[in-house]
């Protein structure tokens, strides 16, 4: 494939993914694999039982096989904060590290989501993720672009809450990509706040983990797999506070605020207080360089 200059790139690949995890044995993975197929035979059957349930059944039962997914591969899902309810459009934008990013959200709170064409195609998330309503986007396809902004900022301003990450790609969670502006020209368009979530995986004993983070030339299997066979794996999410509209003059500074709120929580402290003594706000792609592993 033809890569456009424009297009997002990571640096991670196989050298980020540690190694140095804790791991559970062969048939305990072997059982969350299975469960997880068990979660994606139960959420294709429950398509009967959509049309029936109603906009608040949905949103339960959407919440409830998400959370199934985690449960299945034994991770622990740990929310600081609160993502609001029904009611009023808003622009929800987190870090991207793994295929789990849209589990944790959607386990929080279901929601829409602008997600990459080929997630459709993948068990259990694809049809839950379409079912959604979610705005598929072809980032290969440049032209496209303004279509997908505009059918954005229609479902936002019509009271949709809409998940998007703004870095285009995965990266390993140690550091992060930056928040590019375009999707950000919807939320200005629908009159509507900028909500950022910052995701983090880590052990029970409190080490920051890559394990788990879908990079290089991952398949979803090798990904499932390798994550089934974490021991002790944490899935932090932490709420942010909103973006109000109006609060930036344009798409580049929301893009920048919601970095900066995301990076309040992935930058390691001590490097957060070097910044602010140095007068400069955290950007998670060069403070945090000094901590992965490919650098």
């Amino acid at each position: 494939m033809n890569r456009h200059a424009w297009m997002p790139a990571s640096p991670c690949g196989p050298g980020c993914l540690g190694g140095q995890e804790p791991t559970v044995g062969g048939f305990l993975r072997a059982l969350r694999v299975t469960a997880v197929l068990t979660v994606v035979l139960l959420s294709l059957l429950s398509l009967v039982m959509l049309p029936v349930v109603g906009a608040r059944g949905r949103s339960l039962l959407t919440k409830a096989i998400f959370r199934g997914v985690l449960l299945a591969m034994g991770i622990r899902l740990v929310v600081h904060g609160t993502i609001p309810g029904p009611g009023r459009g808003a622009l929800v934008v987190n870090n991207h590290t793994s295929w789990l990013d849209i589990v944790a959200v959607n386990a929080v709170r279901p929601m829409r989501a602008v997600a990459k064409r080929d997630i459709a195609s993948w068990p259990v998330l694809g049809w839950l993720v379409s079912s959604a309503g979610s705005v598929y986007v072809d980032r290969e396809g440049l032209r496209s672009l303004p279509d997908t902004v505009t059918r954005l900022a229609d479902a936002l301003r019509a009271g949709s809450m809409v998940n998007v990450t703004p870095e285009g790609t995965t990266w390993c969670g140690l550091t992060h990509g930056r928040f590019r502006p375009a999707m950000f020209q919807a939320a200005i368009d629908g009159g509507v706040p900028v909500l950022p979530v910052a995701l983090r995986f880590r052990l029970v004993t409190g080490t920051v983990t890559t394990a788990p983070s879908f990079i290089g030339a991952d398949t979803i299997v090798d990904s499932v797999r390798r994550t089934a066979g974490l021991r002790g794996l944490v899935l932090e999410v932490h709420v942010r506070d909103e973006i109000a509209p109006g609060r930036a003059a344009d798409r580049h500074e929301l893009a920048a605020l919601a970095e900066h709120a995301v990076d309040e929580v992935l930058t390691p402290v001590d490097l957060r207080v070097k910044s602010r003594a140095d007068g400069q706000l955290p950007q998670g792609n060069v403070t945090a360089a000094s901590h992965h592993p490919l650098r």
